[in-house]
Formats: C-alpha cells, structure tokens, sequence
C-alpha cells in the first residue's frame, strides 16, 4: 500500500476528480480528510466519508473562508498528529464563468474566492504545518494543485475561470521552488475535459467540444486523475 501511514486532506473530495482522489488515496493505506460545502455528491450514491468507511471523515469547510480552512487543518492534525498531503481540488465554474464582457464583478470575484483564494488559504495552512513536522522519507509533505489545460490554453468564453487555473500554475511554480529545501514537494495535476456528475447533467455542445479536441478516443475520467494524485503523494 503506497500510502500506508500517510494523512491527507483532500478539499472538493465530496464530488468528482476529489471523490475519486480521496477514495484512491484511502485504498492505498492513507488517512483521508475530505472538505467540502457539501456532503452528497453530485453524481450521486453515498458519500465519500461512508465511501471511506473508517479511514477517514469529513469537515464542513468552505475554503475561500481562512476560519474554515484553519479549522480543516486543525481537525487532520488533532485527529492524526500530521498532515502528509494536501490536495487542492475544490474549485467553480459553472454560471460565473463567461466571456469578458458578458463576466460581473460578482461572476470574477466569485471564481476567484474559490479557485484561487482557496488554494492559497490551503497551501498556506498546510506548508506552515509540514515544515515543523518530521520527515517522512524525502518529504515532510507535499502538496497537489489541480490545475487545468485552460490554466495554459485559453477555452473561449471562461475568462475568469481560466485566469484562476492561470495563476494556479504559477503558485505551483513559486511555491515548488520556495519549500523544496525545506521537504515540501509542490506539484499540480492539469486535467482536460473530465466526465464527471451523472450523465444527464453534461452539455452535448461542451462534450462534442472536447471530443474535438481530445486525440483520445474517450475523454478523462476522475479515476484518471485520481491516479496521477497517487503518483505525486507517493514515495514511487
């Protein structure tokens, strides 16, 4: 098991590619919380936190909240005595992503909160945490951003949302190089178009748009990425 002994936060693990990440993860041997403004999920069937039966819980937590993000920490490390990894999945698009002209301040400030703000507010909590704790191996914990593909080619008409994913790349960047030193791995994952939700909830447009321009015969799946989030957390 490649993460026996690990503790993880995964934020948006309610739902998703943060569903999947969080159940792999706890298969793998790793304790597992999950924060989300929500505890059904969105495709439906149990929860993540009955999903992990055991190996983990889940904390209300809204991550554009400093308060709320602190409080998710607080209750890992308490529990657990250690954060390991970090997975800053939790993010919007949905009705506040728009082209620029048609984008209120509302809509960016909207995105911006969470895609952004919200991975800030956890990176911070999560680095102050692990460079005062003892290393494991290499690493005294490591933090996995999901990006995008529009944080590097812009997808028309999402503004906002692609100038978040935009400064996701650019945080993973900084910070990588800022606490490599100090034992903290900082990566991110830059998904394409991912099925995720049930299937009556995908827009024919969108998909036939990422059909065009996926070379694969199948677009993503949340396992996909689930897997490569395993890859980074682990020693391997």
């Amino acid at each position: 098991m490649r993460l026996r002994n690990r503790v993880a936060v995964v934020t948006g693990g309610s739902s998703g590619i943060g569903r999947a990440i969080a159940v792999r993860f706890a298969d793998e041997g790793a304790q597992v919380v999950v924060g989300d403004v929500a505890r059904n999920p969105r495709e439906g069937g149990e929860s993540t936190e009955a999903l992990l039966a055991g190996r983990g819980f889940h904390v209300d937590a809204d991550v554009s909240s400093a308060a709320d993000v602190d409080r998710l920490v607080r209750a890992t490390v308490d529990n657990y005595g250690r954060l390991d990894v970090m997975v800053c999945n939790a993010g919007i698009a949905g009705p506040y992503s728009k082209p620029l002209l048609e984008t209120t301040d509302e809509d960016w400030d909207a995105i911006m909160a969470v895609n952004l703000r919200g991975v800030f507010l956890c990176c911070r909590r999560a680095i102050g945490e692990m460079v005062n704790q003892d290393p494991i191996g290499e690493a005294r914990g490591r933090v996995i951003i999901i990006s995008s593909q529009h944080g590097m080619i812009g997808p028309p008409g999402h503004l906002a949302y692609a100038v978040s994913k935009g400064g996701l790349v650019n945080m993973t960047h900084q910070l990588a190089v800022d606490y490599a030193r100090r034992g903290v791995l900082v990566n991110a994952i830059a998904p394409g178009k991912i099925l995720t939700g049930s299937p009556d909830q995908q827009d024919r447009d969108t998909l036939a748009y990422s059909h065009a321009r996926t070379p694969f015969p199948r677009l993503g799946r949340p396992d996909d990425v689930a897997g490569a989030a395993l890859f980074l957390a682990s020693d391997d």
